[in-house]
């Protein structure tokens, strides 16, 4: 069961700022200074509470790069690593002189040359000198991206309880999938199903819609599952600060278009060979072109880790010149997406471990094969429960 009162295990951390530092030394970063939680949780391995919602940055953990010592914004100990010590931490404060007065008292911080942010507001871009008088601010957000971009083994273990929990709310939602239910009943099954695997926060908006069958990008309008109708899964889980993400599609009653996902094994396929080290990301567009499937508006891939990260692919990405490559100790998740008028929509979403020798497939869920009857989506889903 996820829990967010522990810090995150010594190893898991420990890999995670190593990378940090080397960005770091790499980027010529004397201090960090983050106010993203994602970033903040990557280098420090400690949940914070009261970040609901969304927030104006403000410094609340620094990195040094030539001690390694971490100062953490926290009212109490709990869920923090031994290795930040309770003199390392400050309070939060409302007036943003407190916290520059802070800053000022950091070892090394009247030496530092360059200093990064992941972000700023004009306050603190007007206040942050003071803290630091012989430095240049500079934008530390793509030092963060280039260490947050490849993962650690201890990352992808710890990306894996996520992916089990949002699978038991796929196989959940599945277990009320008939023709008469509502999207809302799929969606409260896929979610009760999480919370009992210990994740509150749905890591996706939608869990459960129709298709259109009259436009490729919409959902039905009725809320209703009808006979014939192709219906839409997508579960993701955010479990101790990691998201992983599936998507299924399965028919109401029994009845689909065979060659709809027929289409979208091809699609998939195409996919996951584009996903390999050292390929541009424009490839993953490539292979919609090669299967002859529009590309979707939406992203078609988008890294995971502390949230998402990098590469986010989509032909509007592209064109607009966001060009990335693709790297070993990447994961993805991958967006397939087929529609033929009249029929519906094909949607399937898997999440990829890039390796040095291939693409590996973390997802397990089944698909539907284009012959499954009731009876064997119920045993199909029983043994995705029995997996987990």
């Amino acid at each position: 069961m996820a829990t967010d009162v522990l810090p995150d295990p010594a190893a898991l951390r420990t890999g995670r700022r190593e990378r940090a530092l080397a960005q770091m030394d790499a980027h010529g970063l004397d201090i960090l200074v983050l106010g993203r939680q994602a970033n903040i949780r990557y280098v420090t391995g400690a949940p914070q509470l009261w970040i609901a919602g969304t927030r104006p940055f403000g410094p609340m953990c620094v990195l040094v790069r030539g001690s390694g010592e971490i100062y953490l914004n926290s009212t109490d100990d709990e869920g923090v690593p031994e290795e930040i010590g309770h003199d390392h931490l400050y309070g939060l404060a409302w007036n943003p002189i407190t916290l520059i007065d802070v800053l000022k008292k950091i070892d090394g911080a009247d030496t530092a040359r360059r200093v990064g942010t992941d972000a700023i507001t004009p306050t603190f871009a007007a206040l942050l000198p003071e803290a630091f008088p012989n430095a240049e601010l500079v934008d530390a957000e793509p030092a963060m991206r280039a260490a947050r971009r490849v993962k650690t083994a201890d990352e992808i273990a710890a990306m894996d309880t996520a992916l089990r929990v949002a699978e038991r709310g796929l196989a959940a939602a599945l277990s009320e999938f008939a023709p008469g239910v509502s999207e809302r009943t799929l969606a409260g099954a896929m979610m009760e199903a999480m919370a009992a695997g210990g994740v509150s926060t749905p890591a996706t908006q939608d869990a459960a819609w129709v298709t259109s069958k009259e436009h490729p990008w919409r959902r039905a309008g009725s809320g209703e599952v009808r006979q014939g109708d192709l219906v839409a899964f997508a579960a993701g889980a955010l479990a101790n600060g990691y998201v992983a993400e599936v998507g299924r599609t399965w028919p109401a009653g029994g009845s689909a278009a065979p060659e709809l996902f027929r289409r979208s094994d091809v699609l998939c396929d195409n996919m996951l060979a584009a996903c390999r080290p050292g390929a541009p990301t424009s490839d993953l567009l490539a292979a919609y072109r090669a299967a002859g499937e529009p590309i979707p508006p939406m992203p078609i891939a988008h890294g995971l880790g502390l949230g998402f990260d990098p590469p986010v692919v989509s032909q509007t990405l592209l064109a607009a010149g966001e060009l990335d490559q693709l790297e070993a100790g990447m994961v993805l998740a991958i967006t397939g997406y087929v529609w033929e008028e009249g029929v519906g929509a094909v949607f399937r979403r898997d999440t990829v471990h890039i390796t040095e020798g291939g693409t590996e497939v973390l997802t397990t869920s089944p698909s539907w094969d284009g012959t499954a009857s009731a009876a064997h989506r119920r045993a199909t889903i029983s043994q995705s429960r029995r997996g987990l």
